[in-house]
């Protein structure tokens, strides 16, 4: 099993020696709305295959002719053609709303799903939750296991020396066998049957510490075009991994923002919504730590938040938005912001950049907090190697 990242170099061979790019990671077909597919896309390597199914060809047939083998094509002759790709753009839809698009149809959802399966497969090779600590709530992950938990008198399968022991001990004690025990002699201990204690094999439901993930998208007028692509791919690549890896012990939470914060419903719409208007960081932030405070989810899940954004904010200085970061810091178990730059930017830092470097979070809280800024042009190995930075 080779990583994604050898992978990703042997396709750039591919396409140096003239051939197409196998590897499609992060590309994003937008699924219709409306709730009816449980989707998310990650296009992974798909090969042609040759196609021997029966083509059956749309032609009236006369009543009592024969259904084949007549007519007057020869041998090889083609008789029918069928694409092994859809063409470019066929069955992708957008926009959004709760009308129906393009790109909906029962039985999509099956190959999607496995495809987001398959990347986080890949992608659990590099990568795990920071932090992972055990709380209050938990869920059986495994069902049952059997261990030597259980403890029985006089028989069983192995002994326990040290409750054994104590037993025999307290047996003496009770017989008046030490009266001084500060010089115990143990030659004359009586050691009854059942004082043997052993440890039996016991039925045990498998636990596991849960965690919820929040995801932050800044969706506003200045999202445009290859930025909102780039962070939604990578966190495309994280929801994927997170449901290979932990589908059964994590849960998932998506807030967008422009100068306000909306919680939504699921991964398609966080991924297809759009909006144009202006930018408060601290919105998404403030949202996540009311949620937070009013469901009481710090005490029994360990939280993650990722960020993604263009490093635009009204709000210059970051003051709002640092307050609720920091308040964050408090339960969090990580927080990663990715910072995708738009190519006019060059060489300065956005406004979010500024303020949090300036902060000294990432340095006083270097186990918590993580930054990662790219610009908006990068390919698939810089999306992951960002995902490596912001959990590390």
């Amino acid at each position: 099993m080779i990583t994604l990242d050898e992978l990703l170099e042997r396709d750039k061979k591919r396409e140096q020696d003239g051939f197409k790019r196998k590897i499609r990671i992060g590309r994003i077909v937008k699924p219709g709305a409306g709730g009816k597919e449980k989707i998310i896309v990650v296009p992974t390597t798909v090969e042609e295959k040759f196609l021997h199914d029966d083509i059956v060809l749309e032609q009236e047939q006369g009543e009592g002719e024969p259904t084949g083998g007549t007519g007057d094509g020869q041998e090889g002759d083609v008789i029918g053609e069928q694409p092994i790709r859809p063409e470019e753009g066929e069955g992708e839809g957008e926009g959004e709303g709760d009308g129906e698009g393009p790109g909906e149809g029962k039985g999509a959802a099956h190959e999607i799903a496995a495809n987001a399966y398959e990347l986080g497969k890949v992608l659990s090779q590099d990568f795990e939750l920071p932090n992972l600590k055990d709380k209050g709530k938990k869920k059986v992950l495994a069902g049952y296991v059997y261990d030597l938990t259980d403890k029985n008198q006089g028989v069983g399968q192995v002994l326990d020396k040290k409750a054994t022991l104590k037993k025999i001990v307290e047996t003496n004690m009770s017989l008046g066998n030490i009266p001084d025990v500060s010089a115990i002699d143990t030659t004359g201990f009586i050691v009854s049957p059942q004082d043997l204690i052993y440890r039996i094999l016991s039925r045990e439901k498998a636990y596991e510490s849960q965690a919820l993930v929040f995801f932050l998208r800044d969706y506003s007028g200045s999202m445009g075009g290859k930025v909102t692509q780039t962070v939604v791919s990578q966190h495309v690549m994280l929801y994927s991994w997170l449901m290979y890896q932990y589908e059964k012990q994590v849960e998932t939470r998506f807030v967008l923002h422009d100068t306000e914060a909306k919680e939504v419903s699921d991964f398609q719409k966080y991924y297809s919504y759009k909006v144009a208007g202006g930018t408060k960081v601290f919105s998404a932030f403030k949202l996540v730590n009311d949620i937070v405070e009013k469901e009481r989810l710090a005490r029994d899940y360990n939280i993650y938040v990722f960020h993604g954004t263009d490093g635009d904010d009204w709000d210059k200085d970051g003051r709002q938005t640092l307050a609720e970061i920091e308040k964050m810091l408090t339960y969090a178990a990580r927080i990663g912001i990715t910072i995708v730059e738009h190519t006019y930017v060059g060489s300065k830092q956005t406004e979010v950049e500024k303020y949090i470097q300036a902060s000294g979070l990432l340095e006083k809280h270097n186990h918590l907090i993580k930054l990662d800024v790219m610009a908006e042009n990068v390919d698939d190995s810089r999306i992951i190697q960002g995902i490596k930075t912001l959990i590390s």
